[in-house]
Parts: C-alpha cells; sequence; structure tokens
C-alpha cells in the first residue's frame, strides 16, 4: 500500500486533535481510498474497514464527511460501518443514505422512523427505492419529502400509495404536477384528478391518455358538480380573505375580471366572477367550462361587460378547458352576435334564476328564445 496501516497510531491522531494531527489524519484517509485501493488483498481491505470503524467515532464531521462520501460508493463497505454512518450527523449521513447499496430497505425504514426530515430527503434520491420504503416516506406525511420521492423516476409506489397521494393532492396542490409524470398513475386515477387539477395539467391528463371530447365534457360537468358538493359543505365557512380584500379596497370589478384571466389567475378569475354575479361554484364552473358560451355570455352581460371585454373573455375562456381549440374569427363573431342581442335586464333575471338554484338549461334556453 505504500503506508503502514497502524490502527493505534490513527486512533492517537485522532484523539491529539490538533491542526497537524488533523492534517495528518485526513491525508491518510484519503490515501486509504487513492487508486492503490483496488490492489488491497482481502485482509488488508478488512484491516481498513475495521480501522475505520473505530475510527469514525473519533474524527471530526469534515473527515467523518468524506469517509462517508468513499464509502457511499463501495460495494464492500461492512453494513455496520454505513450504519453508523448513516445515523451520523445529517452531512454525513447524506452520502451513505443518498446511495449506498448497502443499506438494506429495513435499515432505511428504521432511519426513517428514528430521524427527521434531512435523513428522509436523502432517501428520497436513491436509485430504486423498493415499494416499503416509498410507504414509509410517505407516511411522514412532510410535503417536502414526499414531492421530492415523487420526483424520483426510479422509485417503486405501489397503487395503494398513489391512490392515497392523488386524494391528498386535492389539498396539497405541488403534488399534482410529479403525480402526473408518474409511470405508476393509472388512468383511472388520472381523471380522478381531473376533477380538482389546474387547466394547464387537464391538458396534460387528454393529453396522456388520449381521452375523447365527449368524456372531457363529462368529466368537467363530474368537477363543476363535485364543485357543488364542496361549496355545499363550506357554506358556513368564511369567504375568501383575498376577495374580501379586493373588495373593501374596490377592486372586485370587470377590469379585474379581464385582467386575472389574461394573466392566468383561472381560480381568481372564478372567484370574482362569482362574486360579480353572486352565483354558486357550480353554475360559475360550468358557464366557463360549457363549450357553447351561452352562458358566459349571459353572466357578462348581467355585470353589464362591455363587448370588448366580453370577447377577450370569450376567447380566453375557451382555452380553460383542456383539449378545446383556439375560438375561431367566426365563433367569435357568432357569440357577439349574440352578446349584443341579449337584454341587460333580461340577463339580471336569469342570473336571479341561478342564484335560485333553478335549471340552468332551461333558464338560458328560455333567454335565447327570446332573442
Amino acid at each position: 500500500m505504500g503506508m503502514k496501516l497502524d490502527a493505534q497510531h490513527l486512533l492517537e491522531l485522532a484523539r491529539e486533535k490538533s491542526a497537524k494531527s488533523k492534517t495528518e489524519l485526513a491525508d491518510i484517509v484519503d490515501s486509504l481510498f487513492d487508486e492503490r485501493g483496488g490492489a488491497l488483498s482481502d485482509r488488508e481491505r478488512s484491516l481498513m474497514f475495521n480501522i475505520i470503524q473505530h475510527l469514525v467515532r473519533e474524527v471530526e464531521v469534515s473527515v467523518r464527511q468524506k469517509l462517508s462520501e468513499k464509502l457511499a460508493k463501495d460495494p464492500a463497505t461492512p453494513l455496520a460501518l454505513a450504519k453508523t454512518l448513516a445515523a451520523d450527523k445529517a452531512e454525513v449521513a447524506f452520502p451513505i443514505l443518498s446511495k449506498s447499496k448497502v443499506l438494506r430497505d429495513e435499515d432505511l425504514i428504521e432511519i426513517i422512523h428514528l430521524r427527521t426530515e434531512e435523513y428522509h430527503l436523502a432517501i428520497t434520491l436513491r436509485e430504486g427505492i423498493g415499494e416499503g420504503v416509498c410507504d414509509a416516506l410517505v407516511e411522514t406525511e412532510n410535503v417536502g419529502v414526499i414531492k421530492s420521492l415523487l420526483k424520483n423516476d426510479s422509485a417503486s409506489l405501489s397503487q395503494a400509495t398513489m391512490g392515497y397521494l392523488v386524494e391528498q393532492s386535492k389539498r396539497v396542490d405541488t403534488f399534482q404536477e410529479p403525480l402526473l409524470h408518474r409511470s405508476e398513475l393509472s388512468e383511472t386515477l388520472a381523471k380522478k384528478m381531473f376533477m380538482w387539477v389546474s387547466a394547464a395539467l387537464r391538458t396534460d391528463i387528454v393529453d396522456r391518455y388520449d381521452i375523447d371530447t365527449a368524456t372531457v365534457d363529462r368529466l368537467l360537468e363530474q368537477a363543476a358538480q363535485e364543485g357543488y358538493q364542496a361549496s355545499q359543505n363550506e357554506r358556513d365557512e368564511p369567504e375568501s380573505e383575498l376577495i374580501k380584500s379586493l373588495r373593501e379596497r374596490g377592486m372586485i370589478t370587470p377590469v379585474m375580471l379581464v385582467q386575472t384571466l389574461s394573466d392566468g389567475e383561472i381560480p381568481l378569475f372564478l372567484a370574482i366572477l362569482a362574486d360579480l354575479t353572486k352565483l354558486n361554484t357550480v353554475i360559475i364552473r360550468r358557464i366557463v367550462f360549457e363549450k357553447g358560451g351561452h352562458g358566459i355570455a349571459i353572466a357578462c352581460r348581467a355585470i353589464d361587460l362591455s363587448e370588448l371585454d366580453f370577447a377577450t373573455i370569450f376567447r380566453k375562456s375557451r382555452r380553460v378547458a383542456p383539449g378545446r381549440a383556439k375560438a375561431t374569427r367566426e365563433e367569435v363573431n357568432t357569440i357577439l352576435d349574440m352578446y349584443r342581442s341579449i337584454v341587460n335586464s333580461e340577463a339580471r333575471k336569469v342570473v336571479e334564476l341561478w342564484q335560485c338554484d333553478n335549471d340552468y338549461q332551461d333558464t338560458i334556453e328560455g333567454l335565447l328564445a327570446k332573442i
């Protein structure tokens, strides 16, 4: 080896704590892993690991970290030594936890149960994480840890865990995009997510699973119905603080309505439209998602939106639903002709009927019959 493996001498250096001894010790540790390490006999390698096992509790953190980085790449590292480093300070444990193939699933699960977020995050970066380890990571309920796990394409997530995380994605928006990129995501689970994800992510679902237009419309209708049930359950909840604040500052206006849609702020656009029209969630989502645009025309006329603002809202709202083509000039002209024909007072009467939960389609047809 070109050096003598003397455990006693190394321990004395470790315990001396002087700057000179630390430098010498670090140099020796480095030399244990240099290019000559591959030529070590089994006896010498065993002796080297034995010395390191004794040294590891004595040397300073920077040396332990360097040891961990070297040993994380060595499949011959003894399990006991790998476990010792994995339970060390986070900066020491990180290389071993994120890379070492020596640690078994049960060792990783034990670390997850006993250690904190920094250790969990290191484990999420491993190649080929098994389902048991994935389950233990998800059970931490730590959003950052779960998000990091979802971004690891080599991790194996069970269908039960995927189902659980899909449900959680209703509440935790940051789970949605990485979930939609998982190979384990079934079409059934993707369609379930369709109910609550953004328009852009709905487009991803439609493209990935080649969902036809009829199914898209059915899912949008179902999304609206689920939104209605949610609004019923949350009727006694305080209104959105943002909407309340905007109203107090006089900012709930048609101008703001157009601006939020133009900026792609779809949830805020829906909330402002609901506040201006005093309509519930199900009707608002329905008039925005429907193909024809008659509902949104009536709502916009009821709040006395200008033709220019309505045309902008019509064009941009057509793209909120995934899979929809951009509105053609002919479609815009047709809906504008209809918009000009709607009497403001008649539109307000229809919106008042909607506020009382009257049948949506019947009221539209009733108004169109008068035009």
